[in-house]
């Protein structure tokens, strides 16, 4: 990388740091463009070179963030020996969970954005977020589900885990994570 290409990504990593540490701190609304630059030690020109506002840098950290968290547990999970698809399943939600619990900041930031809409868009760039929907197809290799309906369960065990832990670990609505986690575990059994 030559020394031009390696000032633009650290100047445009500094907006990123910068921008989280604003977001999850300061909040959304209350953070202003001026303010990123400002932390990210850059000329405000230089933000307008990355993004077109600062929802479009929030757009583009909440995807990185959750396609991360995604390919932690599934990195995780991968490593792990299952009995089953029921217990690989539970583990890598019980990963995202337990990763939200010590990531509080984070989950505040993505608030409900650990949805279908971020996990589509991780797919084209996240070979991890790939193996999510590998582990459902092995999952359920010997059922009659389309590729469609395997999806739709996907979808909707990955919007009631974002919910719940946003609900549970921020909110303590309607009760504390660690007291939802077995109702949620028996619902996401139901489920598959």
């Amino acid at each position: 990388m030559s020394k031009v290409e390696n000032n633009k990504k650290q100047k445009e990593s500094s907006l990123y740091d910068a921008a989280y540490n604003l977001f999850t701190t300061k909040g959304i609304n209350d953070t202003a463009i001026s303010d990123i630059v400002k932390k990210a030690g850059v000329a405000k020109g230089t933000f307008y070179l990355y993004f077109k506002d600062k929802y479009d840098i929030l757009d583009r950290i909440i995807l990185n963030k959750s396609a991360h968290v995604l390919s932690k547990a599934i990195n995780q999970t991968k490593v792990m020996a299952f009995e089953n698809f029921e217990e690989e399943l539970l583990y890598f939600i019980d990963y995202i969970i337990e990763y939200f619990k010590s990531e509080r900041l984070m989950l505040k930031l993505i608030y409900k954005n650990l949805s279908w809409g971020v996990f589509k868009k991780a797919y084209k760039d996240y070979e991890e977020v790939y193996e999510i929907y590998s582990m459902f197809e092995r999952g359920y290799e010997k059922t009659q589900l389309s590729k469609n309906e395997i999806e739709k369960m996907l979808f909707m065990i990955i919007e009631l885990t974002g919910s719940v832990c946003y609900s549970s670990i921020i909110l303590k609505e309607p009760d504390d994570i660690d007291e939802m986690k077995p109702i949620l575990f028996d619902t996401i059994k139901k489920i598959i």
